[in-house]
Order: structure tokens, then C-alpha cells, then sequence
């Protein structure tokens, strides 16, 4: 796996080294383990920890010294996991709808008299043209980092020549918004460009950060003339707003310069019958034999057939294979 891959498991390219060579038995102890690895023995020890306060593997027998944990099948734990990301994910929206309650009675306070702009370290900007110059003013000033979440109608900010800056841009827009061949192109140019983009669907709220010191939460209904933004500066709201980011990027699915209805090379189609098999059943941890005998092929067809299927989930190794496609739900049905 390359590092950082899969933020949400909080694994890093040893745990997961270390997690294939227990499925494999390709070790009986620790210290095999860390000359197998190449790796010192406490980073090995450390990895291993992970996996087991992850539930990917359960604890060493007590009385087997040095022993390893057993590994635990991939699908179960990747998807304990993921619903663990779903519960993070429903806080934080839960959060968003209290703020979002908050900014509603400031606007009104405002509206009577009795409120100011800017009261709680919010401020309220009315009309789609007050809130396309304030997202400009924002972006103009953006120095390290910005992120986008976005559905339709699409926000049209400037993602091009913040690239061009150097500015790093992360953005997650919703799937029903990239159903136009030209937006699709067009986002995959940018992503090709620099851009980091993942698609889902049902994104929660429309957000724009800017270097993790200030939020602008966009009207959800741009065309309303009543319809106002909120700028949000204060460091307890964007301690909601910018984990919930975080969390719709976890869960979301790379574009990868590509657009969403266009496959890698070699894909077939998500959730086929052999494919699904297999994935399967790599999910599960069976040995490349085992595959063959539940495939009824020859094991060197069964390891083209892996070899393939990596490949076209872009997919360094059998367990990064089988958390991509547990993560975009390939083996839910």
C-alpha cells in the first residue's frame, strides 16, 4: 500500500505488509516476521499492535512467546471500519445541523436589528453575487490549502488558477452532478492538473476552506435572492467543519483524472460474477490454491486472473485490492 492510501484504516505501509504476511503464514514469529519485512523488530511490534486495536488481527496466544496474532478476514474488518467512519460521519453532520440552527438565528437577530454581522465568529453574506466576491476575496488569500465539498449547481470557483499558485486543492462533489459529459471532462482535466477529487453521493453541504483558519458554507439554493452564505472563522465551528471533510473524503471514491463513468483500463463491469468471486474471496485471505480449487482453475490461471484484478483496481496488493472494493460496496451484493 503507499503510504497514507487508506487514511480511514489508520494503516500505513507496514501494518499492511505486516497484515499479508499473516494471512500468508509466511511467518511464525515476531523476529521471522522482521527480517521478512526488513524492518526492526519494535516498528514490527508497533505495527502489529495496530492491527489488533484495529481488528484486523486477534491477540498472540498468552502462552506462545514471541508467537504472532491471527489475522482476521479482511472484508469483516475493512467493513467494521467503514461503519465505524458512517457513525463519525452522522456526528458530524448532526453537528453541521446544529451550526447550521446557530448561523439561521444570528441571520434573523440580523435581520431584526438586534444581531451583527460577524457575532460568534460568523458572518452572514446574502445574495449570489455578495457570496461569488467573498469565495473570490477567500481564494485570492489562500496560501497552502484549500478544500471543497460540492454538489449541484456546481460552485464556479477558480480551481485552475489555484493550482496554478501551487495551492493543493482537495475537492469531494456529489455523483449526480458529474452525470454531463462536459463536467466530467472537465473536472478530469483539472484532476490531471493537480486537483485531488473524489466522488459520492449525497454530499451533506456545500463547503469551500481555506488554509484550516477560515469555512465558507455556500446558499444550498444559490438562485434564491434571499439565500445567504456563511463565513465561519471561529476555531470551535471549524473544529466541526473541517473533520466532517475529512470524513466525506474518507469514505468518497478517487476520480483519478478519469471521469466517473469511465473505467481504468481492463475493468470490467463492478460487481460481475467472476469478478465479484474473486474479490471475494481475496477479501476472505485464501491462498492463490485455494482460490483456483473454489474457481475450478488451474492456480497459474487463477493468479493471471489476481494479477488482473489488482491491476485494474489500481491496486498495489491483494488487501489493498480487497479495501477498495469494500469500500465502494463491489461485494455487497
Amino acid at each position: 500500500m503507499i503510504k497514507g492510501e487508506l487514511p480511514p484504516l489508520g494503516l500505513g505501509e507496514a501494518e499492511e505488509r505486516a497484515y499479508e504476511a499473516l494471512l500468508l503464514e509466511r511467518a511464525d514469529r515476531v523476529e521471522e516476521l522482521a527480517h521478512l519485512l526488513g524492518l526492526p523488530r519494535e516498528r514490527v511490534h508497533a505495527a502489529l499492535d495496530r492491527l489488533v486495536e484495529h481488528g484486523f488481527a486477534r491477540p498472540a496466544d498468552p502462552d506462545e512467546r514471541g508467537g504472532l496474532p491471527h489475522p482476521a478476514a479482511p472484508a469483516a474488518a475493512i467493513r467494521t471500519l467503514i461503519d465505524r467512519r458512517q457513525a463519525e460521519l452522522h456526528r458530524r453532520s448532526a453537528e453541521l445541523e446544529r451550526l447550521r440552527l446557530t448561523a439561521e438565528r444570528l441571520a434573523a437577530e440580523r435581520a431584526a436589528g438586534t444581531g451583527a454581522a460577524g457575532v460568534g465568529g460568523v458572518e452572514t453574506v446574502t445574495g449570489r453575487r455578495a457570496v461569488d466576491e467573498r469565495a473570490g476575496r477567500l481564494l485570492a488569500g489562500a496560501e497552502r490549502e484549500v478544500l471543497v465539498m460540492d454538489r449541484p449547481p456546481y460552485a464556479g470557483l477558480d480551481v485552475g488558477g489555484l493550482l496554478a499558485r501551487g495551492v493543493e486543492v482537495r475537492a469531494v462533489l456529489d455523483r449526480a452532478g458529474l452525470t454531463c459529459p462536459a463536467r466530467a471532462r472537465a473536472v478530469a482535466a483539472l484532476a490531471r492538473r493537480g486537483l485531488r477529487v473524489r466522488v459520492t453521493a449525497g454530499v451533506p453541504t456545500r463547503l469551500v476552506a481555506v488554509d484550516r483558519r477560515v469555512t465558507l458554507l455556500p446558499p444550498a439554493d444559490a438562485a434564491d435572492p434571499r439565500a445567504y452564505g456563511l463565513v465561519v472563522a471561529d476555531a470551535r465551528l471549524r473544529e466541526v467543519l473541517v473533520p466532517l471533510f475529512e470524513a466525506v473524503w474518507e469514505r468518497a471514491t478517487p476520480l483519478d483524472g478519469r471521469p466517473p463513468s469511465e473505467p481504468a483500463d481492463g475493468a470490467e463491469e463492478q460487481g460481475g460474477g467472476e469478478q465479484r468471486e474473486l474479490l471475494r474471496l481475496l477479501a476472505a485471505g485464501l491462498k492463490d490454491e485455494a482460490i483456483a480449487r473454489r474457481l475450478g482453475v488451474h492456480v497459474h490461471t487463477a493468479r493471471r486472473r489476481i494479477s488482473r484484478l489488482l491491476e485494474a483496481l489500481d491496486a498495489r496488493t491483494r488487501f489493498q485490492a480487497g479495501a477498495r472494493a469494500t469500500a465502494r460496496g463491489w461485494l455487497e451484493s
